[in-house]
């Protein structure tokens, strides 16, 4: 699926630390907890609690936040829509790797279970 260049430079600037106290608050308004949100990003990522703050404090951008991720293996098994666009379809790599992070909260938080979530 082919978005704007504007949509896809939105990520590009956008840092991790601005959006992460909205997944934090968006799973635990749900009734879910950080740990599980942690756990769902870690899965993703590879990063853990230590290194998500050492980020957020560092201010990186989603950008630096990707490349310095190691992605799930089976992150490509993350489909659905999100904010309009279906995920699997996404062309341009940052923009799928940040609305795979934002898939997986909105699963989190809407409460499917964990094994779903980290396929």
């Amino acid at each position: 699926m082919k978005t704007t260049p504007e949509h896809n430079e939105k990520f590009v600037n956008m840092t991790f630390a601005s959006v992460y106290p909205y997944y934090i608050n968006k799973v635990e308004r749900k009734g879910k907890t950080k740990a599980e949100l942690l756990q769902v990003i870690e899965w993703l990522t590879g990063f853990d609690e230590l290194k998500l703050n050492e980020l957020a404090a560092e201010n990186v951008t989603f950008e630096t936040f990707f490349e310095r991720a190691t992605l799930h293996s089976n992150a490509h098994l993350i489909t659905g829509i999100i904010c309009g666009y279906r995920v699997e379809k996404l062309i341009n790599p940052l923009t799928r790797n940040v609305r795979y992070l934002d898939k997986l909260v909105d699963e989190l938080a809407n409460g499917k279970a964990m094994d779903k979530i980290m396929r």
